[in-house]
């Protein structure tokens, strides 16, 4: 995909990301990216401030679909 940076009022400018691109990341409005400088150019990765609870969902969501699998494990 190809975006373009565009040029704000103040002089600094944006890149716009197609909607594409951020439902395939889950991003929102708002979401913040991380910037590497790269020899070969610019890596945005997403920040996720709650990869602990994404986690903790998803070992709850394993612990409930195997709970009586566990709960004979752990006598």
């Amino acid at each position: 995909m190809k975006t373009i940076v565009r040029k704000l009022d103040e002089g600094s400018g944006v890149v716009i990301l197609p909607q594409e691109m951020l439902d395939n990341l889950n991003m929102r409005v708002g979401d913040q990216f991380q910037i590497i400088e790269t020899d070969d150019g610019v890596i945005l990765r997403p920040v996720r401030s709650d990869d602990v609870e994404r986690q903790m969902r998803a070992a709850r969501d394993v612990m409930d679909q195997y709970e009586a699998a566990l709960q004979r494990m752990a006598k």
